[in-house]
């Protein structure tokens, strides 16, 4: 255990030092321009973290990337890359959708499960497709989850463009009944229950991955395949079942923007928070402590860029920058080593 807890703050360190150096770039590059780091640093920070509501703000705005850093967390631990987190996120969103629609009458009691577990299980058959092919085929759930994300976008868009699409021009569905809603936690902000759906998440998974049984096979089939059959594990299945988990954690990012911010299926609503989900994850460790502490990170860049852009010289594209260089600076030397590992097995 101790050995365990030194290793993920090792880890840990390592990625803060990441994260330090992509802030020392970002500074470089603002005093580049003839602007002063420090002012546009501290409007970042002050926009981010200034107030219950901007802090409630951020906290929103990590969420989504939060989910689906903790599927491609998972993924990761089971020895399989999902780049798919996308195409399931949209894929809980619009079954979330359909099913709120579907029956509108459901007291609040019942709809609210019930939309989130139909949400979990689109994401988990999303999920199951590449995880089916990789284990029973030997095809690369890479290859496979990239075509996916295009499937179910576009099969999602053609849905909102016409069979389910709203009177009017924009292309969103109806929306769905308020007892579908998630309950706001935080003044006016966009903050709800859903964060505490996350944290609940994340314990579950973290008991699930180290401290039950199912979790360790899913962890050694991870280390290593053929290892892992020697022993007795049945190294499919568990491959099977860590892509399913990993989607229908990925769903809930969509089920809970639409049960929580949007109230409907709006199409493109997702600004590619699966893609990001896995740098979320990468930084973290591909441990929950880990991946909400990077999606929080993650959370304050977006929230407080909006204050940054308005009060200084500074364009907020600035913090797409300075996330780009800690993706870079921590994901490269990762992803080389998964695939490493994967050409072993």
């Amino acid at each position: 255990m101790k050995t365990r807890l030194k290793s993920f703050a090792g880890d840990l360190g390592s990625s803060l030092f990441s994260i330090l150096i992509a802030l020392a770039i970002g500074a470089l590059i603002i005093l580049a321009i003839g602007e002063n780091p420090a002012e546009a640093y501290q409007a970042l920070f002050k926009g981010a973290l200034g107030s219950s509501q901007s802090f409630a703000n951020t906290l929103s705005k990590m969420i989504p990337l939060a989910f689906t850093g903790l599927a491609v967390a998972l993924g990761q631990r089971g020895g399989m890359l999902n780049i798919g987190a996308e195409g399931q996120l949209y894929a809980g969103a619009m079954a979330t959708t359909l099913f709120a629609l579907t029956f509108p009458g459901l007291p609040a009691i019942v709809m609210v499960p019930m939309c989130l577990i139909t949400g979990f299980l689109a994401g988990m058959l999303a999920g199951a497709i590449p995880g089916y092919f990789k284990a029973k085929h030997n095809t690369s759930e890479v290859i496979v989850a990239i075509m996916l994300n295009y499937l179910i976008t576009l099969f999602t868009s053609w849905l909102v463009n016409g069979p389910f699409k709203a009177p009017g021009s924009v292309s969103q569905t109806n929306p769905i009944p308020a007892g579908a809603m998630l309950t706001k936690i935080w003044g006016n902000s966009q903050l709800t229950t859903a964060l505490f759906l996350l944290i609940l998440f994340a314990a579950v998974q973290y008991l699930f991955l180290w401290k039950s049984a199912k979790g360790f096979q899913l962890r050694a089939v991870g280390g290593n395949r053929f290892a892992s059959i020697s022993a007795g594990i049945k190294a499919d299945r568990m491959m099977i079942l860590t892509m399913m988990l990993s989607g229908g954690i990925a769903a809930m990012a969509g089920s809970t923007e639409v049960m929580g911010k949007y109230g409907c299926f709006i199409d493109g609503f997702s600004p590619s928070f699966g893609f990001t989900g896995i740098a979320v994850a990468i930084l973290g460790r591909n441990h929950p402590i880990g991946v909400l502490l990077t999606a929080f990170l993650f959370g304050v860049l977006d929230t407080g860029a909006l204050r940054m852009g308005r009060v200084t010289n500074v364009s907020a594209n600035i913090i797409v920058v300075v996330q780009s260089l800690v993706i870079l600076l921590v994901s490269a030397p990762e992803i080389i080593k998964f695939f490493k590992r994967t050409k072993e097995g």
